[in-house]
């Protein structure tokens, strides 16, 4: 596949794990489980198609509404996972660069602190590539919360640049491909702004159930069509 039809930054929305598990006859806390692991693997799919950033939407501000139980599970599962990172001796993950963004001061404290010391470690040297975890995320709070910081900056006009540059992801490329597992076809307030000319791609398979086969067709579609950027 030639460089330029390879996206550079590629944004997913990893639909269905509480209907996997369901189907699976398994937990919700199981499937999520599933679900997170499956990063490990777009990772190295991502590598080896030389695709440099991934940006992965993890919890949005909306999930803090489900089940109590549902959330605090899913709060454990982060803190494992962090643990994991900032404890592993992978020489893999000296190539890769782990950022989060959303409201991360709506997480516990414990979390906010692992998820801090997690960017530190890997933010040291040169990386190759790059993860980006949307946590406590929805695209209209990110635009609210640029658009307040801009007016306690004392701004009394904003044009695109200004409100680019107070976004969470403020300095990053915008998505090039948005994938949606599960069928569902919206991008569910994921990065209204940065995804404005991103090309769309929607499988029908479950987060879980998402597959290399499922990636690469992805990249073909997408590297058949031609971006024009409204013109």
């Amino acid at each position: 596949m030639e460089q330029a039809s390879i996206p550079r930054h590629i944004a997913i929305i990893p639909d269905g794990n509480r209907r996997w598990s369901i189907k699976k006859g398994i937990s919700k806390q199981e499937g999520y489980a599933t679900g997170i692991r499956k990063i490990g693997d777009v990772l190295k799919w991502c590598k080896a198609a030389d695709v440099r950033m991934l940006t992965m939407w993890g919890f949005s501000t909306d999930n803090f509404k489900r089940d109590r139980d549902e959330v605090g599970g899913l709060f454990e599962l982060f803190k494992d996972n962090l643990r994991k990172a900032i404890d592993s001796d992978d020489r893999n993950k000296d190539e890769l660069r782990v950022r989060f963004f959303g409201r991360l001061s709506l997480f516990p404290l414990e979390i906010q602190e692992m998820i801090r010391k997690a960017e530190s470690i890997s933010a040291r040297g040169e990386r190759k590539y790059q993860l980006n975890l949307l946590l406590s995320y929805g695209g209209r709070e990110e635009i609210v919360d640029a658009v307040n910081s801009m007016l306690a900056e004392g701004l009394k006009s904003a044009d695109e640049d200004a409100i680019s540059a107070h976004l969470y992801t403020k300095g990053l490329p915008d998505p090039d491909l948005v994938i949606r597992t599960s069928g569902e076809q919206r991008l569910s307030g994921l990065m209204p702004w940065q995804a404005c000319y991103s090309e769309l791609y929607f499988c029908r398979k479950l987060w879980p159930d998402f597959s290399k086969k499922d990636f690469d067709a992805a990249l073909k579609e997408y590297a058949k069509r031609k971006r024009r950027y409204g013109k």
